[in-house]
């Protein structure tokens, strides 16, 4: 979820019975723009589980 820390997402995932088996973290970037130039500035990153569903 958006604004979510990982640690409520993994607790999240647990209570909907998700057992996490991946993780993939994706960089974010921002193209700035100053005088007559253009460069591309890391801001920040978005993580994402891969979970499996546990058989109880």
């Amino acid at each position: 979820m958006e604004n979510e820390s990982l640690a409520d997402c993994l607790d999240r995932m647990k209570k909907e019975g998700y057992q996490v088996v991946k993780r993939f973290e994706k960089p974010v970037f921002q193209e700035v723009k100053s005088g007559g130039n253009t460069t591309i500035q890391p801001i920040g990153r978005q993580v994402f589980f891969e979970g499996r569903r546990i058989d109880s």
